[in-house]
Formats: C-alpha cells, sequence, structure tokens
C-alpha cells in the first residue's frame, strides 16, 4: 500500500458514499445518491472531488465509453490507519505512550477504558 494522502472532509465524505455502494460508481450515480440525501451538487464539482480523489490515489478511474467508473483503491480502514498514524506522528512523535497519557492526563479516559486497554495490552 502507498503513502495515503489527507483527505479533505468533503472528499471523505464523496469516499464514504463510494465505499457504501457496490464499486465500480459512476459520477451520475453519486449525484443522485447525495440527492437523495438532500445534497445537490453540480456535476461539475463532484467530477473535480473524484479528479482530486484519483490524484491523491484513493481512487481508480477506469473510462467507460464517455463516461468514467470510479474504484476504491483503499478501504475504510486502510484510511483510518493511515490517518491515526498521521496523528501520532504529528502529534504525538509517533508514541502510543505519549497519546495514552494525553487522553489519560485530559480525563479522556474512564476507568473501564484503562482496565480495557490494560486487558488488550495483555494480550487477554
Amino acid at each position: 500500500m502507498n503513502q495515503i494522502q489527507r483527505l479533505s472532509d468533503t472528499e471523505m465524505e464523496l469516499m464514504e458514499v463510494i465505499w457504501e455502494c457496490d464499486p465500480p460508481v459512476t459520477s451520475t450515480e453519486l449525484l443522485h445518491i447525495f440527492a437523495g440525501r438532500g445534497k445537490e451538487w453540480k456535476a461539475q464539482t463532484i467530477s473535480t472531488f473524484l479528479s482530486r480523489l484519483v490524484d491523491k490515489g484513493a481512487l481508480k478511474a477506469t473510462k467507460h465509453g464517455r463516461t468514467n467508473k470510479y474504484t476504491p483503491l483503499i478501504t475504510p480502514k486502510e484510511y483510518k490507519l493511515a490517518e491515526t498514524q498521521h496523528v501520532l506522528d504529528e502529534i504525538y512523535q509517533g508514541s502510543v505512550k505519549n497519546l495514552i497519557a494525553a487522553l489519560y492526563d485530559g480525563d479522556k479516559l474512564s476507568d473501564e477504558d484503562i482496565v480495557e486497554l490494560k486487558q488488550w495490552f495483555s494480550g487477554k
């Protein structure tokens, strides 16, 4: 798997819909899905975001006549892992311990969370 580039909020919204679909998917299909969810996008807008996602390596575009069909090249799990690693590297110097310490010091971990983490780290 290549280095996954960070996605904007809108690109992520588009990828989440694409992941829900049975690939490949066309821009017209995506426009209909978003319209059904109350989000009216112009064809050019969605085409621009799809092109960006292809450039970032998140999608593959295949020409079928005059229509492009888009297939995801990454899974949601792969993207979440890459984003987690990015946060870990950028904010916590790559240290899981620093991340957990920040959560603990910020009172973001409940007693149940701490027990669960201890069990997870001990392999039980």
